[in-house]
């Protein structure tokens, strides 16, 4: 009998670039590995998994390299393996640079799993070599685990040369991939039935990619592969998932997953009705009652992140109620950590007796950039999805959450 645990998406070094809150929610990613390690030695794991996104860019500050030393130092002074993939995060794209993890694998603090590709394309698993940090599979008290990080979209047709690649017993798989079913916005996923022949050729199948935790069954109800999400909010739409990780004990080659909670920072995601106000104060007024009356059950002592949704026709200019003068007013009665504001009020006129709603905001930039993409022959018919990444891409940049190679990476999904 031995026990692991699985964790995922840790996303070390993310914070809120020039936003009050940018170091202490630094240190949140690292407390919350603090804690796992803490656990891990604490019920002497036999190893820990990490699988993907130990990052959360591929080009990382070195305090944020040190700091990571630092944490994962108590796993190595107890002698609890850390085997470890690669992610969509973690991945550098500018291969000619030995990546972070690769660096963190050459001295000891984790055992990267990678494979290796043939001239035709099949897998190919190595013997993890302690020397240079580098391998597709190790083995550990007769459990046979290989690893294969993120290999992009189209994970599912991969599956079949995966299992061609394994011909051992008693088999673990670290796979970075997400399922459609359950991660409907992730790129990078497959669809359910191009995972499930991984059940014939795999025990346990540790996934990573997505925030929310899931498992996936077989056809005939068993399961066999299990995602433990982030333990820590990531970002704002995962304030209602559960967080946490799976402790795995394994006896007589069956696999028994326990999913153990842990301590998020608070987030909440609300939309304050500000519909039918005829001036700033009074809709300055509004916004403080519907938000102080929708804060007033969080009992965690920790500042929360927050984002407020601003809807409804109004009377006044939106830029009225700028980002600044709602922060003031927030202040008198919260303080949270970090704070987005995203204004989808409408400007109600009145034209000879009859109202005319003019756009919002949001709406004016979404029409010009679609006809702007529109006007370029070689974009036509793609006009909404490149309209929502190129939005995306700003509201990412502007909140300082994202890297260059991070960009790049989702350009290269594009196409």
């Amino acid at each position: 009998m031995f026990s692991f645990i699985h964790t995922s998406d840790i996303h070390l070094g993310k914070t809120y670039r020039n936003s009050l809150g940018e170091a202490e929610r630094y240190e949140d990613f690292f407390r919350c590995l603090s804690s796992i390690v803490e656990n891990a030695v604490r019920e002497a794991v036999d190893f820990v998994l990490i699988c993907g996104d130990l990052f959360h860019t591929g080009q990382i500050l070195p305090k944020t390299f040190a700091k990571t030393i630092e944490t994962l130092q108590p796993l190595k002074e107890a002698g609890i393996a850390c085997i470890a993939i690669e992610g969509n995060h973690d991945w550098i794209h500018r291969r000619n640079n030995i990546s972070w993890m690769e660096a963190l694998s050459e001295m000891g603090y984790i055992r990267l799993l990678r494979p290796t590709r043939t001239e035709d394309g099949s897998y190919q698993f190595d013997p993890f070599d302690e020397e240079t940090g580098m391998g597709g599979h190790i083995e550990i008290g007769g459990l046979n685990i290989y690893g294969l990080g993120y290999i992009g979209a189209q994970a599912g047709s991969h599956v079949e040369r995966i299992c061609n690649a394994v011909t051992t017993d008693n088999n673990m798989l670290l796979f970075h991939v997400g399922i459609w079913k359950y991660s409907p916005v992730e790129i990078g996923n497959m669809k359910i039935e191009e995972a499930h022949p991984l059940a014939e050729k795999f025990g346990y199948v540790a996934l990573g990619h997505g925030h929310k935790p899931y498992v996936i069954e077989t056809p005939e109800g068993t399961p066999y592969a299990y995602n433990p999400g982030a333990p820590e909010r990531v970002n704002f739409g995962e304030e209602k998932y559960d967080k946490g990780y799976y402790f795995v004990t394994v006896e007589d080659d069956k696999f028994s997953p326990e999913f153990r909670p842990t301590d998020p920072r608070p987030m909440r995601v609300e939309s304050i009705n500000l519909d039918g106000a005829e001036d700033a104060d009074k809709a300055l007024s509004r916004f403080r009652e519907q938000v102080q009356e929708k804060l007033a059950d969080i009992s965690d002592k920790r500042s929360p992140l927050l984002e407020l949704k601003l809807a409804g026709r109004v009377g006044f200019h939106p830029f009225e109620l700028g980002r600044e003068r709602l922060r003031l007013a927030l202040d008198e009665f919260s303080s949270p950590l970090h704070l987005e504001i995203k204004n989808r009020l409408s400007l109600v006129a009145r034209t000879g007796g009859e109202e005319v709603v003019k756009k919002s905001l949001a709406e004016i930039e979404n029409d010009v950039l679609n006809e702007l993409i529109g006007a370029h022959t070689k974009y036509k018919g793609r006009e909404g999805e490149l309209t929502r990444l190129s939005l995306s891409i700003r509201d990412l940049v502007l909140k300082g959450d994202v890297e260059d190679d991070e960009l790049l990476g989702l350009f290269s999904e594009k196409g």
